[in-house]
């Protein structure tokens, strides 16, 4: 008898419990927390559902809806073009498909962000990581878990902003730098509403994140969930963001394929 399959392989270790998957998206509804730029910028939309019908004399036998929403609302995927250094790159449906699956690597500074919520990862923080559990994935994802899903559901609790601005934790400019240009990582994932902390305005660049991942053609996912739930090494994220013709990025299901047992 052959041997079976890698893809029937895959399929047995879903249908017995073997291979885990996890939903690392966040809901969207009109309620999920979107990122607010100062007011003389523009916004993004919240989400916003419009009935169609719902089996009644606008359609007796279906339901459906409209919808209005932001390309970054919510659980989305940043494209390289999201950004002026990433402008003549990809937009979000010319990501090359073999790239929305990929390893990741799940760095938990949950305890540093829980004492101070402006706490910023250095790439020294990604080096003694690495030493402990190997190189960052090639061609995979930095995840990076701080807690913060825990305020998904909250506009004021997720931005977590005063007078001087939002305070959430996020990446230093050279360990963004360091990420976008020296690692082997497509892309960062954070729990956060941006892939940059809440005071990166005033960084050099400002919105480092983006600057720089966005112009090395990488990729950002925000507001991700569960991240609790995924071991340091060894998982695999897919990313599954609307195919927008000329999209900035898109709403997106992002799943994590956990091995158990």
């Amino acid at each position: 008898m052959s041997e079976p399959s890698v893809l029937m392989s895959l399929v047995s270790g879903l249908r017995s419990g073997a291979i885990e998957v996890v939903d690392l998206t966040a809901p969207l509804s009109s309620s999920t927390p979107v990122l607010q730029l100062p007011p003389e910028f523009g916004q993004t939309a919240v989400f916003e559902l419009e009935e169609i019908s719902r089996y009644d004399d606008r359609g007796p036998a279906w339901y459906w809806n409209n919808f209005r929403s932001g390309e970054h609302t919510g659980t989305h995927f940043d494209a390289p073009n999201h950004w002026v250094t990433g402008k003549d790159l990809a937009d979000v449906a010319s990501v090359p498909v073999g790239r929305l699956v990929a390893p990741a690597a799940v760095l938990d500074f949950t305890a540093e962000a829980q004492a101070d919520p402006d706490f910023l990862v250095e790439v020294e923080h990604i080096k003694a990581w690495e030493a402990e559990n190997g190189p960052l994935p090639d061609g995979g994802w930095l995840l990076v878990r701080t807690g913060w899903d825990a305020r998904s559901r909250s506009q004021e609790e997720i931005l977590n902003a005063d007078d001087s601005g939002p305070h959430t934790p996020g990446l230093s400019a050279e360990c963004a730098r360091w990420v976008a240009q020296e690692s082997p990582v497509i892309g960062l994932g954070v729990e956060t509403v941006g892939t940059d902390a809440g005071g990166a305005y005033a960084f050099d660049p400002a919105f480092p994140c983006h600057s720089y991942l966005m112009g090395s053609d990488k990729y950002g996912l925000t507001q991700l969930q569960n991240l609790a739930r995924l071991p340091a090494t060894g998982c695999v994220v897919v990313a599954g963001p609307l195919p927008i013709v000329a999209g900035s990025g898109a709403p997106a299901r992002v799943l994590a394929l956990v091995e158990r047992g």
